[in-house]
């Protein structure tokens, strides 16, 4: 097991687990987006070719092996015992699989906020083009985002989808299970995206009381999972049957296909299952996830380090006072209410984070806010020195 006071020395305990992306060495502030992954993973990599080239067609049985231990790294992730965990390369062809998969014909709108994240922000507007009723209310105020989304669930509702962490802010959203409740009352579905919950905090499906819902994340951001290992959770007795849905989803009913004409799907993930993939990126993520499971780094844990290192990094940035027309950061908000960034808004957040770049921080910007994500590989001196490299960048622009 890891103990957290191990993780803010100098060095960090589990940095030499990081050795390739050489996080003793740099000051990678991009944790909410492109954490470092753990040096076993490249090795689980070349396992995928060399199964390849070993087995040939043959691959399959393997890779599947893979991706089923992948779907229970995600399952006890989310705490869930009873969905289905479907995987994808990516959240979009997962979210694009269930919105194919509703009643839009009988029920063209849907409920969502202003807030969510570019995947399915684009893809609702687009289909706000085509004529569907695109319901967007305003993220803010947080206190009352699930009840007012929950006000504007109707019966011509197929769907509210609304995140975890809204992944601008940082901020936390409270009062799912009564908006499942809502959506449960005139037979809609909730999709929740925990892209930016998973792996950084707890997110109980059990204890949220979320097994009527769907929820879509991946392992691109706090998962250390790399690209192409994204999921849908969805309820365990679901009978939907999306538009869009790829042939892998026949494997379990070729031999017991019984309606001809009729188009068959596959049993539990398989309903939304897709097509043929590159599973280099399942030996991976199921490789990182025995990673976390050995050092014990589990949401309970990442949790109490994420809280310690963004509250580290928001007293050093207070203490840098800096003039709160350039930047400045919510202290209305608790650091309890956010999740696994420090959100800084500043008109010139990019100029920000490019100058930042150049004097060896990699952060991001969206918008006007900065956002500065640490993760458990870092020092508590690597954190400080981030903000003190911030100031400087700050006092460049006075």
């Amino acid at each position: 097991m890891t103990a957290p006071e191990s993780l803010y020395a100098s060095p960090n305990a589990l940095a030499p687990h990081y050795s390739r992306f050489r996080v003793s060495e740099r000051l990678l502030l991009t944790g909410h987006s492109h954490q470092a992954w753990p040096d076993l993973g490249f090795e689980a990599q070349a396992r995928a070719w060399l199964d390849a080239a070993e087995c040939v067609d043959d691959k399959w049985d393997r890779a599947f092996a893979m991706a089923e231990r992948v779907r229970r790294g995600f399952a006890r992730l989310l705490d869930d015992s009873n969905g289905h965990i479907a995987l994808g390369a990516n959240t979009h062809e997962l979210v694009v699989r269930f919105l194919s998969a509703l009643p839009l014909r009988t029920r063209p709108r849907i409920v969502t906020t202003d807030g969510e994240f570019h995947t399915l922000r684009r893809q609702l507007d687009r289909l706000a083009e085509e004529g569907l009723d695109i319901v967007k209310l305003p993220q803010d105020p947080m206190e009352s985002v699930t009840e007012r989304l929950s006000t504007a669930v109707n019966s011509r509702t197929a769907a509210v989808v609304v995140s975890a962490v809204f992944f601008q802010s940082a901020r936390i959203v409270h009062g799912m299970e009564k908006l499942l409740t809502a959506c449960q009352r005139v037979g809609a579905e909730l999709l929740v995206d925990a892209y930016h919950a998973l792996n950084v905090m707890p997110f109980s499906i059990r204890k949220e009381r979320l097994e009527g819902s769907f929820v879509v994340g991946g392992g691109y951001k706090y998962c250390q999972l790399g690209e192409g290992n994204c999921f849908l959770r969805f309820p365990q007795d679901c009978r939907m049957r999306p538009v869009l849905t790829g042939w892998f989803s026949e494997f379990t009913v070729l031999a017991n296909h019984t309606k001809p004409g009729l188009v068959a799907y596959g049993i539990g993930p398989d309903r939304f299952a897709g097509a043929t993939y590159d599973p280099a990126s399942h030996y991976r993520a199921a490789a990182v996830f025995d990673f976390l499971a050995q050092q014990g780094l589990t949401p309970e844990l990442l949790r109490q380090v994420s809280q310690h290192q963004i509250g580290l990094l928001a007293r050093t940035f207070d203490a840098l006072d800096c003039d709160p027309h350039l930047i400045a950061r919510d202290r209305s908000v608790p650091l309890t209410e956010i999740g696994g960034f420090l959100p800084l808004r500043s008109e010139r957040a990019d100029e920000i984070r490019h100058q930042l770049k150049q004097r060896g921080v990699l952060a991001d910007a969206r918008g006007d806010v900065l956002r500065l994500g640490p993760a458990h590989y870092l020092s508590d001196a690597q954190l400080t020195r981030t903000t003190e490299i911030l100031g400087q960048v700050v006092a460049s622009l006075g």
